[in-house]
């Protein structure tokens, strides 16, 4: 191999390991906005807001690195579906920062004191966990380009949508008072929030399985989400 396609190669490795190095960020600021809805700590949610430069950071790195390697190189056809994989990779990643940072800011919207229901915590926190199960899951079958773990995916998202429909259903129950409507409404976005999450995630296995193959096919119909699309 030529120096110059060695050192090319070399430099698209380092790209996609610096990607899939977002999604550690992501973890780690995902796992610290679900102690800041578990115990209310309004200092840790400063961090969680503020750890959105290092994602956002890092999503302008990759960003620029693309732009640069498709300025300066002629990427062959597998290269490209990378390249265009790793694109998608790092505005997920964004974009699951972002819905972090929504969730570090609603904590203190619903007061010092909220009426607090343990079932509803205990949902979104459950929610919370399967995502960064999920993130470590589409981690690895990116890396190793393992489409089936990437459509294992889905069965992750289906626990994290039951979780946040059950969420719905608890939030009517509880919402008697105004401020147990408050507070219910404030966990029903952040269950949102982390749902949305479970998307990206499922996202990211899709782009495993496009690099693999070439062909783009999302995993879930949007018209019939209980049901995956099987090849």
């Amino acid at each position: 191999m030529p120096e110059s396609r060695h050192k090319y190669a070399e430099e698209l490795r380092q790209l996609e390991e610096r990607t899939l190095g977002g999604l550690d960020l992501v973890s780690e600021t995902l796992a610290r906005a679900l102690e800041v809805v578990q115990h209310r700590d309004m200092e840790l949610a400063e961090m969680v807001i503020a750890d959105d430069d290092r994602i956002d950071g890092r999503y302008l790195e990759v960003h620029q690195s693309i732009l640069t390697l498709l300025a300066t190189q002629a990427p062959v056809a597998t290269d490209l579906r990378l390249i265009s994989a790793l694109l998608h990779l790092i505005k997920s990643i964004e974009r699951m920062g972002d819905q972090c940072v929504n969730i570090a800011k609603l904590v203190p919207l619903s007061g010092h004191e909220p009426p607090v229901d343990d079932r509803m915590l205990r949902d979104v926190i459950t929610m919370g966990k399967q995502v960064l199960s999920m993130l470590s899951q589409a981690k690895q079958a990116f890396a190793g380009r393992d489409v089936e773990l990437a459509k294992d995916l889905v069965r992750g998202d289906d626990v994290v949508d039951n979780l946040n429909r059950q969420c719905f259903r608890l939030a009517v129950e509880i919402g008697d008072t105004e401020d147990a409507r408050e507070w219910a409404t404030g966990m029903l976005l952040i269950a949102r929030a982390i749902e949305r999450m479970g998307d990206n995630a499922v996202d990211i296995g899709e782009q495993t399985a496009f690099v693999v193959t070439g062909l783009f096919r999302e995993f879930e119909d949007a018209s019939h989400p209980q049901q995956p699309v099987r090849s």
